[in-house]
């Protein structure tokens, strides 16, 4: 091998802060991985990129389970392993205090999707799946679409479940929508029969919960017992139904948000490329999630000068109206100077259900519906 054929790879940081359980029906983290793994191959061998790219991956447990320091010191061990950016962290109660280290010490870009804008600085972009501000209004637009006036509330007691909150009382103002009932809940599954009791007693048109998802675990089960089965709605807390079979489960009857468009032609066509290479087609959001996450940053390594932090940083300000796997067709990703996230258009988001035998998700309604 001639010595100008000798490169190192480019090191691109993964920072998972909340520890998975073992794969359900679902294996998000490895559905995650390999596609993001696929998305820089083939740039690599289409000749987008010059030289491999590797994933450096650390796995800790922030908050809400863990802590700040956990996730601080493994963004710390990916800086210090020579990654010239990373993606993650995930949860936004751990990355709104370790943007500031970033900032402070690490000056390492990172693509988040978490949903609080409040990460977004100099170092800090996001491909949020949602955020804690828009998915209100896109909730409050889908039960605006079904007459759904009178809406009853439960919420986490973080900041996640706070954040959402606020946000969905002012959506509630602009789709003329009254909250008859707000009710907080713990952030890991309880018996809920005291909180949908209190919902059960306002007599709303649905349900909404808000929070990071794990209290919703009990609710069905409270409804049940109450002989109650109003429509009912959460964000992109739904998705963590992913990571474990009883949490999916709870989610039945629950219209939730995702990104997985089966009509977006971009994601379908990367689904086709993922089969060919894994042998599995995986209809969800985490493999043209990792598609969209790979792209982003491939478009700012190929325009980084130089291979360096600050590079891919000024790189990543520079990616424009790269089409997206995620969200309903003409949804694309753009950064810029002072445009920290990604994607753009109203329908990026998409609700969905659980389907009855548990298998697969059913389309629900879009914003532009």
């Amino acid at each position: 091998m001639g010595i100008a054929t000798q490169v190192a790879p480019i090191k691109i940081g993964v920072l998972i802060d909340f520890v998975l359980p073992a794969p359900s029906a679902w294996n998000i983290r490895d559905d995650f991985l390999e596609a993001t793994r696929l998305t820089f191959d083939d740039a690599t061998a289409s000749g987008r990129l010059d030289r491999p790219v590797e994933l450096v991956i650390r796995e800790c447990e922030g908050l809400p389970r863990g802590t700040v320091k956990a996730v601080i010191d493994a963004y710390g061990e990916l800086v210090d392993e020579g990654c010239l950016a990373v993606f993650g962290p995930m949860i936004s109660e751990s990355a709104v205090p370790l943007r500031e280290a970033i900032e402070d010490r690490f000056k390492v870009p990172a693509i988040s999707w978490c949903g609080a804008d409040e990460w977004h600085g100099e170092w800090t972009f996001s491909l949020g799946n949602g955020s804690l501000t828009d998915e209100p209004y896109v909730i409050a637009s889908l039960l605006r679409q079904r007459d759904f006036t009178r809406v009853a509330v439960s919420h986490e007691r973080s900041l996640i479940g706070q954040k959402y909150l606020a946000s969905f009382r002012e959506a509630c103002l602009v789709e003329g929508i009254t909250i008859v009932c707000e009710s907080p809940i713990a952030q890991s599954g309880v018996d809920a029969t005291e909180v949908v009791g209190e919902l059960h007693a306002s007599a709303p048109d649905a349900v909404v919960h808000w929070g990071f998802g794990l209290g919703v675990v009990g609710v069905n089960a409270a409804l049940a017992a109450l002989d109650w089965d109003p429509p009912r709605y959460m964000g992109t807390s739904w998705e963590n139904g992913y990571m474990n079979d009883e949490i999916f489960r709870a989610h039945l009857g629950w219209i939730g948000l995702e990104q997985y468009d089966e009509t977006n032609e971009v994601g379908q066509r990367f689904l086709d490329r993922f089969a060919e290479a894994h042998g599995r087609r995986p209809e969800y959001i985490m493999p043209i999630y990792g598609h969209d996450v790979g792209q982003a940053f491939v478009a700012a390594l190929e325009r980084a000068e130089p291979l360096s932090p600050r590079g891919v940083m000024e790189a990543l300000e520079r990616v424009k109206m790269v089409p997206a796997a995620c969200g309903e067709p003409g949804t694309r990703i753009s950064f810029g100077k002072w445009t920290r996230r990604g994607w753009m258009g109203s329908g990026y988001l998409v609700a969905r259900e659980v389907s009855p035998d548990f298998t697969s998700t059913v389309l629900r309604g879009r914003l532009s519906s």
